[in-house]
């Protein structure tokens, strides 16, 4: 297979990943030179089993990897829900994810209010630096402002040679009404549509000690994942933007 349009593919779905060349020849079983000759153009004779192999440990296809017309740029955001009942249960997910960051230099942004972002600034000690922060009550103050914002900065961190950028984002429902709720759950929808193929992983959390019972319903069919102390897991009750948002409200 023609390898000149392969290089540019595997290196950006191997980074939406955070994996050095390293980590891929690990999960790929093909070597990091290798890989390294095909992400610079120098390899093109490239066997179809170690296309196979490269694809299957990114989670993209092969059609992806060859430049194919229609398979298109592949789903790079990842969509995480937290719902959390204490501090403790928010820090414990929230801060070990800005560490990784930290330690991948990855862009990172914290939108939240004043009684989460300083616990989060304590936990992180001399590396809360690296973080930025913004107030979600000011952040947050419509769909499509909030949504342009986001498009924004993670733009704006990938000019200045971000690979990745992680969002801490909590979406503000306290004295809203039910149609800006309406409003609002949908937005959590369409990111799904609209930041696609950032690279970016963008974590929601949920206080379910505040947010109504059906805020929280709608919170799993709007995120793919949800996000946990180690990693995440795939929502199960998920639902695609093209369905849930031709639901009536």
């Amino acid at each position: 297979m023609a390898g000149s349009a392969i290089g540019p593919s595997l290196k950006a779905a191997r980074e939406r990943l955070g994996w050095s060349r390293e980590a891929l020849a690990y999960h790929s079983g093909i070597s990091w030179s290798a890989i390294s000759q095909i992400e610079s153009g120098r390899r093109t004779d490239i066997r179809l089993s170690s296309l196979s192999a490269l694809a299957r440990a990114l989670g993209v296809t092969i059609d992806y990897l060859g430049g194919g017309a229609s398979a298109g740029p592949p789903p790079m955001l990842q969509h995480r829900v937290l719902v959390y009942r204490s501090t403790e249960e928010f820090l414990a997910t929230v801060v070990p994810f800005l560490r990784e960051g930290i330690e991948r230099s990855d862009a990172l942004l914290v939108v939240a209010n004043a009684q989460c972002v300083e616990p989060i600034r304590e936990r992180l000690d001399g590396d809360a630096g690296r973080v930025e922060f913004a107030d979600a009550a000011e952040w947050y103050s419509s769909p499509a402002e909030t949504l342009r914002r986001y498009r924004e900065l993670i733009d704006g961190h990938l000019e200045s040679g971000a690979t990745w950028v992680r969002i801490v984002g909590e979406p503000v429902w306290a004295d809203r009404s039910r149609a800006e709720i309406g409003e609002w759950t949908r937005y959590e929808s369409i990111i799904n549509l609209s930041l696609a193929t950032a690279p970016a992983t963008i974590v929601c959390p949920y206080n379910a000690t505040s947010v109504p019972a059906s805020i929280l319903r709608d919170a799993g069919c709007t995120h793919p994942q949800c996000a946990q102390v180690e990693g995440s897991t795939a929502s199960r009750s998920y639902c695609e933007p093209e369905d849930f948002l031709l639901r009536a409200r």
